[in-house]
């Protein structure tokens, strides 16, 4: 008998089960046309929202076409570490564990990150499988899995070098909480009204001093340290921007 009302929670939980058992998604390489996406990462951290909605089941209509066509189809489905997110949500646990993360090692910390991670993490995926998304979930990866970590690692290394990237000063967002730099798209804008002022400072000729700018909040406690007195990577940092002259102290 036909039900007269459609289930969901019945008709779909039992077909991507079935899907899913006979492993109707799972890719291997053949003599077949290869046809492959890998999902944009979302993060760890994150649930879904209507821009995965959208993103995804655009990616899933163009997979099962594909299958249709007689190709061989692989999505392949993974998160982001989302470091900074995953971080806060991690220090919150320990804090309220009576932790402080600045007496754990790294590795210590790293430890508490994967229990998090593999406790708490994932649940877009989840979200995403109740939507019947068509992932080869065998495949599922992690930005900081084993093999994502030794690739990232030999790929710098390798930019390194060949001289394509380098370390150097630059202006930041810093986070002082976390201690560590933000992106551009991790910082909430906010425009002030502000001074610049020009600092002179002992050490330095009247030429060189009118090259350093500061801003007006940090004015009144530079002005009072003397070069020779500031830390060797500050003083280093300014002997670059000058010409490269050496400054003693």
């Amino acid at each position: 008998m036909v039900a007269d009302k459609y289930t969901p929670q019945e008709i779909e939980s039992k077909w991507y089960e079935y899907w899913i058992d006979n492993k109707l998604f799972h890719s291997e390489p053949d003599a077949r046309e290869p046809y492959t996406i890998v999902i944009p990462p979302p993060n760890v951290t994150g649930m879904l929202h209507m821009g995965h909605m959208l993103n995804n089941t655009l990616q899933d209509v163009l997979m099962r076409r594909a299958r249709q066509k007689g190709k061989n189809a692989c999505w392949v489905p993974g998160t982001d570490h989302a470091s900074i997110a995953t971080e806060a949500k991690v220090v919150a646990k320990l804090k309220a564990e009576g932790i402080d993360k600045a007496s754990l090692t790294r590795e210590e910390f790293l430890r508490h990150a994967w229990e998090w991670k593999e406790k708490h993490g994932g649940i877009i995926l989840k979200q995403l499988r109740k939507l019947g998304a068509s992932c080869d979930w065998d495949r599922t990866c992690f930005t900081m899995d084993e093999i994502r970590t030794q690739s990232v690692i030999k790929v710098f290394v390798d930019l390194y070098n060949k001289g394509k990237i380098y370390r150097g000063v630059r202006m930041v967002h810093w986070d002082p909480a976390a201690k560590t730099a933000l992106s551009d798209e991790e910082v909430i804008y906010k425009e002030s009204q502000g001074k610049l002022y020009y600092l002179r400072s002992r050490g330095l000729s009247e030429s060189q001093a009118r090259r350093l700018m500061v801003d007006a909040r940090f004015a009144p406690a530079i002005e009072k340290i003397p070069l020779e007195e500031l830390r060797t990577e500050v003083r280093e940092t300014v002997a670059r921007r000058l010409d490269d002259e050496q400054l003693d102290g």
